[in-house]
């Protein structure tokens, strides 16, 4: 068994495991984005370690990832003195007065009260996702709900028989098997890359007739395009993801988890 630090860090891992991780394109840039506030998940889940009631024998930190949210329950109830109401300001009390002073020396704490306050900040970033707390019995629990989880779901499976449509299932399949497509696809995801910088996706050092074929073939799918556009040749040319790209290739990593 790991210790409790090391418990806060798998468990947030776990949650990076199984959420996506989606893009916008913003001028020439692709600018990746999870799809819940994971630094706050990862202060409420340091929170849970620090708070729990650990008198409760046979009872564990539960994370739970669903469809429509992310849920940890912590054994024990909220101090009183700590109101989730009144999150902007700085609230502090440790129930266990050992492990908190270990993980403020180790850094995991930045400082006492701060952690409710960087939560409701980076929830600002995130009006889709609704924050809930509660005491469920002994316990006390944190969900962040997706708002509108049915029609973003009704929304998905559409575009997803759309793809199916126009890329044909055949080819759909030859791409969700990570083939050369996705490995592109899934670099161009980060930030956009010229001809050469693919190269090494390819294991070539240089481009080859392969890698051409395979560049112009997803052009013509419209899942990827130039940077600039009116200039196929010009010496700052980068590929980057279509907005139907960035829609494919979150099916295609949806699909694989």
């Amino acid at each position: 068994m790991s210790n409790v630090v090391a418990q806060a860090e798998e468990a947030y891992n776990f949650v990076l495991r199984h959420i996506n991780k989606g893009a916008t394109i913003e001028g020439v840039y692709t600018v990746s984005r999870w799809e819940y506030p994971v630094k706050a998940i990862r202060e409420v889940i340091r929170n849970a370690v620090v708070h729990r009631d650990y008198s409760f024998t046979g009872k564990d930190i539960k994370v739970a990832v669903y469809d429509d949210m992310i849920e940890i329950t912590s054994p024990g109830l909220l101090p009183p003195s700590i109101d989730f109401n009144a999150m902007d300001s700085r609230q502090s009390d440790a129930k266990n007065k050992v492990i908190a002073p270990v993980f403020k020396l180790l850094g995991i704490i930045d400082q006492w009260g701060n952690g409710l306050k960087l939560i409701s900040e980076e929830l600002k970033d995130y009006p889709e996702i609704e924050f809930i707390w509660k005491e469920v019995g002994l316990s006390f629990q944190i969900q962040f709900r997706k708002r509108n989880f049915i029609n973003e779901s009704k929304k998905q499976k559409e575009l997803g028989q759309e793809l199916g449509q126009e890329l044909g299932q055949e080819l759909l399949q030859e791409i969700e098997g990570k083939t050369m497509f996705t490995l592109i696809l899934d670099k161009l995801l980060i930030k956009p890359h010229s001809r050469m910088d693919l190269k090494e996706v390819f294991g070539h050092k240089k481009a080859s007739g392969y890698m051409n074929r395979t560049l112009s073939k997803l052009q013509s799918l419209n899942l990827i395009e130039h940077t600039i556009g009116d200039r196929p040749n010009h010496p700052n040319q980068k590929f980057k993801l279509t907005k139907l790209g960035l829609i494919f290739i979150g099916l295609v990593n949806e699909n694989a988890r």
